[in-house]
């Protein structure tokens, strides 16, 4: 049964995909999406039931995989290559340059094909993104059916695109499984190119000017990630003598000079997870359709960063380069947070929050302790539902009103309850307890306590986090309204990934204890926390999942029964300081200047001139780039 799932999971999307870009019939393509949604979430759940394992594929007719792995390796680069010079971005050309030279030396002349490698393992952690890319990237591509028919229609577009917008979607979902599956080095870095491939794409899907810039960025700067992985799996491969993962893991952490081959791959970790100073790639992918941006941020591309530093971790644990690491991520973490609170632009608070979360998961696995572990591993998991569920709400909105400005989204659920309802719920979910995410950012503040920088760093960020995501929920719901409020109309591709997001983000909540005993702990060995009647106890404090989520209940009741009452009793008009302008005004306005009215307008303070891009960017950077020497030079 291993090989089968293990079909469906890798292979069914790749070959999906290719009937998704053959076949021009829509109806035909979007019932592919929907199929291979369907099979990749039982497939995952299955082999998630399973545990861990490894597995040989053998040969396909007799050629070996690792054989057909180069072969497919050699051409994705030289289409990368071959964009280079369509694009005419030496950058580009030179990058992809430095990875097919030494790659082919090293494949022709140093590389022991005989070695026994396994090609795949799977463990607590790979199965978990297996069943996060799976289950939540499918549901992104689902959306997407709908989302794109309206996106090209406001595009007015002769021919459609979208047999080569699904191509990508869905191929990334079968590249990322591969991935994190892969414990061939090879194989990896295979896999973690052709997600560089399926991003560039996807972000230049649209073909503006704007969409081509922000595409070649984000290709130069992985390609970057990719010459650091070449040239990081090269060295390591001189110094150990395997490119078999389990058995460098095994083998317990390094330390001296073996070292700096593993932060070149951290590296080519941080360029992918868009981490500072390579943030400015994730930020231009805004440009690209609301799917996209979802896709890259929950369970695409940036959490293959992530993933690559976090396998790692046990080989640097313990290490000065181990605490550099931490630092950088958790520096990533607050200049993101500071950045995201002078933002109105709902997908680049998105953006800069995400960056910032896969730094606190970094700064996790720079810990490496078991707390620090588990609370990457659960973060993974919460961040990326919710993160998911949110772009799409942004998506959804963005094609209602016209706008992703939050300014915009004032009162939103007297246009847009349903929408509204699921948004505010799954900001709460990034932001209260008793949800994944807050207690994963307690664990890593817990295990970062005996780090003072460190610890500053993750209570800054996260206080500040609390203020950008309370400012945006409280501008989306409005009361009393003198009239019901009725459902917008949104297609059932639209709404049900919507409610199953949201549900999963509030449910999985209560399964916590069970997601970590299954994933984490057998991988961690010791456990970090004992659970008494939903109650997670540590050394030094306790999370109340339980109780937390029987108040949190409460306050949700009490709320909604007093905004249904509120509907019944008569509103008030604003008072504004002055006269009230009366008459068959449709908005609240005071008497101004020369007997006029004059509108009301409010608004937040977003504190440009101190959180603004323009005045953090450059100083954010060139610290990050400090930091990042620092990490190169703890290798060393």
């Amino acid at each position: 049964m291993l090989p089968a799932l293990l079909f469906i999971c890798i292979v069914v999307p790749i070959l999906a995909a290719g009937a998704c870009f053959v076949v021009r019939a829509q109806a035909v393509r979007s019932a592919t999406v929907l199929a291979t949604g369907a099979l990749l979430t039982a497939g995952s759940v299955l082999l998630a039931a399973q545990g861990a394992f490894s597995f040989d594929p053998g040969t396909l007719g007799g050629l070996d995989w690792g054989t057909l792995i180069s072969v497919l390796d050699f051409l994705l680069l030289a289409v990368i290559l071959f964009y280079g010079f369509r694009l005419k971005s030496r950058l580009v050309q030179i990058l992809a340059l430095l990875q097919i030279a030494p790659l082919a030396w090293f494949e022709l002349s140093v590389l022991d094909h005989g070695a026994a490698v396994l090609p795949l393992h799977g463990d607590g952690l790979s199965l978990l993104m297996v069943l996060v890319i799976s289950i939540v990237g499918s549901l992104i591509c689902i959306f997407a059916i709908p989302y794109m028919k309206k996106h090209e229609e406001h595009l007015h577009l002769a021919k459609s695109r979208q047999p080569r917008f699904f191509f990508f979607l869905v191929l990334f979902l079968g590249a990322m499984n591969g991935l994190v599956l892969a414990n061939n080095l090879l194989w990896l870095y295979f896999f973690f190119e052709v997600t560089t491939l399926c991003s560039f794409m996807l972000i230049g899907h649209d073909g503006t000017e704007e969409a081509v810039r922000n595409a070649t960025r984000a290709l130069w700067m992985n390609s970057l990630g990719g010459v650091a992985f070449v040239f990081g799996m090269i060295l390591l491969y001189s110094r150990t003598g395997t490119l078999d993962l389990q058995a460098l893991l095994m083998a317990g952490p390094l330390a001296g000079a073996v070292l700096l081959p593993v932060a070149l791959i951290c590296l080519a970790g941080f360029t992918k997870a868009a981490q500072v100073p390579f943030q400015s790639w994730l930020l231009g992918a805004m440009v690209a359709p609301t799917p996209v941006s979802a896709l890259l941020h929950s369970s695409t591309m940036v959490k293959a960063g992530v993933y690559l530093v976090l396998r790692l971790s046990p080989l640097y644990a313990g290490s000065f380069l181990g605490t550099s690491i931490a630092l950088f991520g958790g520096f990533s973490f607050l200049a993101t947070a500071a950045l995201a609170l002078g933002q109105s632009n709902g997908k680049k608070i998105l953006a800069y929050s995400t960056i910032g979360n896969l730094g606190l998961i970094i700064a996790c696995a720079g810990l490496g302790t078991p707390a620090a572990m588990s609370a990457a591993i659960l973060l993974i998991l919460f961040h990326a539902v919710s993160k998911g569920l949110l772009f799409l709400c942004v998506g959804t909105i963005e094609q209602g009103i016209g706008s992703r400005d939050i300014e915009d989204m004032r009162g939103l659920y007297k246009v847009m309850p349903r929408t509204a309802v699921i948004t505010v719920l799954g900001v709460a979910t990034m932001l209260l307890p008793p949800f994944g995410v807050l207690l994963s950012k307690w664990l890593a503040i817990e295990a970062a306590a005996h780090n003072a920088p460190l610890v500053v760093m993750l209570a800054l960020a996260s206080a500040l986090s609390v203020v950008y995501w309370g400012r945006w929920a409280g501008m989306l719901m409005s009361a009393p309204f003198s009239s019901e409020v009725k459902p917008e109309p949104l297609s059932a591709l639209t709404l049900r990934p919507l409610q199953i997001l949201v549900s999963g983000a509030i449910v999985l909540a209560l399964f916590i204890p069970w997601i970590y005993e299954s994933f984490a702990l057998p991988m961690l060995g010791e456990s970090v926390f004992s659970v008494h009647y939903g109650v997670l106890t540590t050394g030094a404090g306790a999370f109340a999942i339980y109780p937390l989520f029987f108040a949190v209940l409460l306050g949700a009741l009490f709320a909604w029964w007093a905004a249904r009452k509120s509907r019944f009793i008569p509103a008030a008009s604003l008072y504004m300081g002055g006269a009230n302008a009366t008459g068959s005004l449709e908005e609240p306005a005071f008497v101004g200047p020369m007997n006029k009215p004059v509108k009301v307008a409010s608004g937040n303070y977003y504190l440009e001139s101190v959180f603004g891009e323009g005045k953090l960017t450059r100083w954010v950077n060139i610290a990050a780039l400090a930091l990042l020497l620092l990490v190169m030079g703890g290798a060393l």
